[in-house]
């Protein structure tokens, strides 16, 4: 191994788990509470502000792998919040949008889940940000290193 073995990097690994459950167990009741889970809230909060996206950038730009992006799409448009339309770019592709109910949604449940989030967000310096953006980042590239 590099520069670490498994004795210095597990306590990182921990930390790293830890601290992910941290944010869930405090932003997912808030999700909740708006009657959505926390998939279909991803979803939303993706398609807002935008004209639609297919499901490819749908899954690329959501933390849902496709087969489960589909369900939730669905039950999403069962609920009147997304709609199909056909791609005036390529006829073979479907883009998701929000309905106008979605939007307004979006707008509501948005705002309110980022200032939700902020109130511990905002306890960091600029400094602490930018130091975990970049820690954050490089754990990143050496994953994705194939």
């Amino acid at each position: 191994m590099d520069s670490a073995d498994s004795k210095t990097f597990m306590p990182l690994l921990r930390e790293l788990v830890n601290a992910y459950q941290a944010f869930e167990h405090y932003a997912l009741p808030h999700i909740k509470k708006q009657g959505l889970t926390p998939a279909q809230f991803d979803v939303i909060a993706t398609l807002g502000n935008t004209p639609g996206m297919n499901f490819k950038q749908l899954a690329e730009r959501t933390l849902l792998y496709k087969t489960t992006l589909t369900s939730v799409v669905d039950r999403l448009e069962d609920r009147g919040y997304v709609r199909r339309v056909p791609s005036q770019q390529d006829r073979r592709s479907t883009l998701v949008q929000l309905t106008p109910q979605g939007e307004t949604l979006f707008n509501q449940v948005f705002p309110a889940h980022r200032a939700h989030l902020a109130k511990k967000f905002g306890q960091l310096t600029e400094d602490d940000i930018a130091q975990g953006m970049r820690f954050l980042g490089r754990l990143q590239q050496i994953f994705r290193q194939r």
